[in-house]
């Protein structure tokens, strides 16, 4: 029985419950299969599926940094803090480069989010048309940057800037982008969690492809990168 961690690249438009249940198919029933932290459905990037006694160090695995790539939209905000949400054009751009809070930073969780209220997920009150108090919540930022930034956009269309975010677990980085004001995010892609990184993760197979051969990394192995890196 296989045990270790997949690195896979998630494509925008597919749950990290999608990749794991597809995952879930190639090894067959009997073999328990999870992940290490969820990738909104618009979020593309690193997401680790741990597969038979991988499973057991889930919340270890969770706890690990990760790091961020994230193209915001400017002059514009979203109910969601994505492009799923209902768009409205605000007008103002955030300072350039705008203020970017490191270190310990209070922020709430977006309303559609998988934080508990009462017992539910947030979204799920949130797609009832709840209004929706997220509760205020410090986390850990350890770099927020911004990369690029596009000029004065014309009449058609919103302006854009590139950021790079590197943070600890339970950050919402949509949160960080609303923040800003005026602002949301338009791509997301997690580049890295802990010594994980994107650029050797596999896409996963079309649909109802086979998955021929993952590249699985075996549970001792993944565990001696970890004590490997060297903490913030």
């Amino acid at each position: 029985m296989p045990d270790g961690v997949l690195l896979v690249d998630k494509p925008a438009g597919k749950t990290s419950h999608d990749i794991v249940a597809q995952v879930r198919r190639e090894y067959g029933r009997g073999v328990k299969v999870g992940h290490a932290g969820t990738l909104d459905p618009f979020a593309t990037g690193l997401l680790l599926v741990l597969v038979g006694k991988a499973t057991k160090a889930q919340r270890h695995l969770m706890e690990l940094p990760k790091r961020y790539e994230v193209v915001a939209r400017l002059g514009a905000v979203s109910t969601t803090g994505d492009p799923e949400g209902q768009i409205t054009e605000t007008g103002r751009l955030p300072a350039d480069p705008p203020p970017l809070p490191t270190g310990r930073v209070r922020q709430r969780p977006p309303a559609h989010s998988a934080v508990k209220i009462a017992g539910e997920r947030a979204y799920k009150r949130a797609r009832r048309g709840e209004q929706l108090q997220m509760p205020e919540r410090e986390v850990t930022v350890y770099r927020f940057r911004q990369l690029w930034r596009e000029p004065e956009p014309g009449p058609s269309r919103l302006a854009r800037a590139g950021f790079e975010v590197e943070c600890a677990a339970g950050t919402y980085v949509r949160s960080l982008i609303a923040d800003l004001q005026d602002a949301y995010c338009l791509e997301l892609r997690r580049t890295a969690i802990g010594p994980f990184e994107a650029r050797r993760a596999v896409a996963p197979p079309p649909r109802e492809g086979a998955w021929q051969a993952p590249p699985l990394i075996d549970l001792a192995r993944a565990l001696s990168m970890l004590d490997a890196k060297q903490p913030h």
